[in-house]
């Protein structure tokens, strides 16, 4: 599949060749879709710019979980059939099954253009066919290679995640094992196919890995100057605003859980929403296309408007996002635990060597080392996983109807059903009326009004109605349609399907 398509790009400024290229504000961290030969240059010359020199280590990450080559400089990729324009979720891919899927699907591709005349043939987003006249053909590990001759200190990893899960534990540890080492000013690129989900996952990881060390090697520092307010460098101390829905502040009862639960887990969400926002979109102080935590509140929303299949695939997808929320405050209050070992409890050496006047410990970035991975921070507070598996979908996912409403319609459909059915509509687009005041005027609010009648009337149906209409949704003959269901309660009785 080709990577690009029409309508890519969706931010100002665009870096020709790279889609969705943009810095997160305040970091040395970028975001970015899969380039092209020239837009992997392109990038490389901007983020170095005229300061930073071309031999200086820099950091890129690709979080891509599906191999890709280069055709006359283009990037495609090899995807199952049925992720073809899909998010590719493509299950338990590691770096060496993404490094080895990438040299067969090099292999394929020569195959194929030998046996077609030097021809490709390729499909974009929408499944169009494609058919490329082949003048050069690189897998990304010999593009990568290529640059590396201009910029020497240019390391590439690949540390493959799914689109809306959250990353494993180890992929954390992948990040922060290639980051240990570097220094703060050293640039950090993460990539994904358009610049989305994936990428914007990784740049909150390792942004919070440039907050553990921008904590652990200045804050005791700091705190030597004489008239210096040293909580100017607390990252802890963010403020959402009090105004915006609880949804949209990560307020998610398995959130308040962890909170509760982590040792100073308030901070940790505090300073991870931060980074959460300076991801995310301009209006939460980002530069982004999409913010984790107000993406789970948006598709929440439009979840009461779907269909009941899409509302399954939302629903999974709603549950995959909380899930990476909570892991991302789970990693922070790790990132935070480690900064505060680096400052207070290190070695003699270290003491020796970096110690300060309080007693506090100042290590220079680039010599900060982890006390533990994130996989044994995960294993010694391994309850976290328990919490977040059987608390990931207590949210409301339909709105409840009110008690006198409710009561009201029951006693119309007891009391006689087809001679009260006229009342019984207009009472329930009534309560839907109230119900949903709160949604802006338009299509999705009339269909989530229809959806309420749809399941409404099917929930207060007189017995022996419900179970013939139920025995009708089932063989497919009908569905949870109000029309059909009204049809079938006054003139459709006895038909069986």
């Amino acid at each position: 599949m080709a990577d690009g398509f029409d309508k890519i790009q969706k931010l100002p400024d665009p870096v020709p060749g790279c889609p969705n290229f943009r810095r997160v504000p305040g970091f040395k961290v970028y975001c970015c879709g899969q380039p092209t030969i020239a837009g992997f240059e392109n990038v490389l010359n901007k983020v170095c710019g005229d300061i930073y020199p071309k031999d200086g280590p820099i950091i890129w990450f690709n979080l891509r979980q599906e191999p890709n080559v280069y055709v006359n400089g283009d990037p495609i990729c090899a995807r199952p059939p049925n992720k073809i324009g899909e998010y590719a979720e493509l299950g338990a891919i590691t770096r060496d099954i993404q490094k080895a899927n990438e040299e067969e699907f090099l292999k394929v591709c020569e195959k194929r253009k030998t046996e077609n005349g030097g021809k490709l043939k390729a499909v974009d987003i929408n499944k169009k066919e494609l058919e490329i006249e082949v003048k050069e053909l690189k897998s990304l590990s010999q593009v990568i290679e290529g640059l590396k001759e201009k910029f020497p200190g240019l390391v590439h990893w690949r540390v493959p995640v799914c689109n809306s899960a959250a990353p494993l534990a180890a992929d954390f540890d992948n990040i922060c094992k290639t980051l240990v080492g570097t220094a703060i000013n050293t640039p950090v690129i993460i990539n994904d196919q358009v610049g989305l989900s994936r990428a914007t996952t990784g740049c909150v990881v390792a942004c919070l890995f440039k907050e553990f060390q921008i904590s652990a090697s200045f804050e005791g520092l700091v705190e030597t100057v004489p008239g210096i307010n040293a909580s100017l460098l607390k990252t802890d101390r963010y403020v959402m605003n009090p105004e915006k829905d609880t949804l949209f502040r990560g307020e998610f009862e398995v959130v308040k859980t962890l909170v509760s639960t982590l040792k100073d887990g308030a901070a940790a969400k505090n300073e991870c929403d931060k980074v959460i926002d300076k991801n995310g979109t301009p209006k939460t102080g980002g530069t982004g296309i999409k913010q984790l935590r107000e993406n789970i509140a948006e598709s929440k929303l439009s979840y009461e408007i779907m269909d009941d299949a899409a509302q399954a695939f939302l629903k999974m997808k709603i549950m995959d996002n909380i899930h990476k929320y909570f892991f991302m405050i789970a990693f922070t209050a790790y990132m935070r635990e480690a900064a505060e070992v680096a400052k207070n409890a290190g070695t003699d050496e270290e003491k020796a060597k970096n110690g300060l006047t309080g007693g506090k410990i100042s290590t220079p970035a680039d010599q900060l080392k982890l006390p533990k991975t994130f996989v044994l921070y995960m294993e010694e507070h391994s309850g976290l996983r328990n919490i977040v598996e059987e608390g990931k979908g207590k949210l409301q996912w339909e709105r409840d109807i009110p008690a006198a409403a409710l009561t009201n319609l029951e006693s119309l459909a007891a009391s006689d059903f087809k001679a009260n059915l006229g009342k019984i509509i207009h009472d329930i687009y009534q309560t839907a009326h109230t119900m949903f005041a709160d949604m802006p005027q338009g299509d999705h609010k009339k269909r989530a009004k229809y959806r309420f009648a749809s399941k409404t009337l099917m929930r207060i149906l007189p017995n022996n109605l419900k179970g013939e209409v139920e025995a009708l949704i089932e063989k497919k003959s009908i569905t949870l349609d109000l029309y059909e269901i009204l049809g079938q309660c006054t003139w459709g009785q006895g038909i069986k399907a």
